[in-house]
């Protein structure tokens, strides 16, 4: 049902119930978005039904049946985003202006860099954070392609990636490397049998996980001729499959330290398996990165420099 607009202008109370709109439909419904906004179910509802009276339209559709945005609410959340990143832009330029860095700082991780010993990100932000104190953070952990195009749009400020066909709209500076060796789980066929450690062996003939986005992971089992019969989007499920002993999958060698001294995990092939990723922090080209940004990408270059 279409209602009459409002909406004249934005005020305060708008953007807080655009907010609120973007963050249920990324939260994938009403009561995911419960812990995310710190409000209960029903005023979040009313909120959504708010902001649909003040524009004139039905947003989404929301009750037994779940939650589902309309077409006209697709349309909106897209504005929305937009109109969220302008207003973040807009701080980040005021931010720039005061001696003292403050706002937030908007941080994207891929899988597991807190066991990887080459990764030294948790020392970059202990000396951020000494640096520019008055700056909050907030970090999410997504697939590459996903920080990527949230860096490109101005969503997210910067990004830890495993460098794969670089984007031409971004900055890549290297930061660490990271160890990966196809591994079987206990159970799997090749488990206990002597051709885990052949090089010869065909690994075509066994069932593969991995990652359903462009990445190193991806190109590195096309390599060597594995067919996907499961796709995964992080390495926590990854690691899940393998351990099901159903499936060949990549893990991070440090990663899988843990589950081969439990016995759980065995390489298989090493020598022909292994591969080695480059991490490297991603900022956008264009507009040029804000002051925090730039001095938090220093600290992670820095830190990474110092360590090795």
């Amino acid at each position: 049902m279409v209602r009459r607009a409002h909406l004249k202008s934005l005020g305060d109370v708008d953007i807080r119930l655009v907010r609120i709109f973007v963050a249920v439909t990324e939260s994938g419904g009403l009561a995911a978005a419960e812990p995310e906004l710190n409000i209960g179910r029903s005023t979040i509802s009313k909120h959504i039904a708010d902001l649909e009276m003040r524009i004139g339209l039905k947003l989404c559709n929301r009750g037994p049946a779940g939650f589902s945005l309309t077409v006209e609410g697709e349309r909106v959340l897209e504005s929305a985003r937009k109109l969220l990143s302008s207003i973040d832009d807009f701080q980040s330029s005021v931010d720039n202006i005061h001696t003292n860095l403050a706002g937030t700082l908007r941080l994207g991780l891929f899988d597991q860099s807190t066991t990887n010993p080459r990764a030294h990100i948790h020392d970059a932000i202990r000396q951020f954070d000494g640096l520019a104190p008055e700056v909050s953070l907030e970090i999410s952990i997504e697939p590459p392609n996903g920080i990527e195009g949230r860096v490109i749009d101005g969503s997210m400020d910067i990004g830890i990636v495993p460098i794969h066909r670089q984007s031409a709209s971004l900055n890549y500076d290297t930061l660490y490397v990271e160890e990966m060796t196809l591994y079987c789980g206990r159970g799997h066929p090749l488990f206990d049998a002597a051709e885990t450690q052949d090089p010869q062996i065909d690994l075509s003939a066994y069932k593969y996980a991995g990652f359903g986005f462009n990445s190193p992971n991806l190109k590195a089992g096309q390599g060597l001729g594995l067919r996907r019969a499961a796709r995964v989007q992080d390495e926590e499920a990854l690691s899940l499959l393998i351990q099901s002993g159903s499936y060949l999958g990549f893990l991070a060698d440090h990663v899988a330290e843990t589950f081969l001294s439990k016995g759980k995990v065995r390489p298989v092939a090493p020598e022909r398996t292994h591969y080695a990723s480059t991490f490297a922090a991603i900022t956008r080209k264009q507009p040029e990165p804000d002051r925090k940004t730039q001095a938090f990408l220093a600290c992670l270059t820095g830190t990474h420099r110092m360590f090795g």
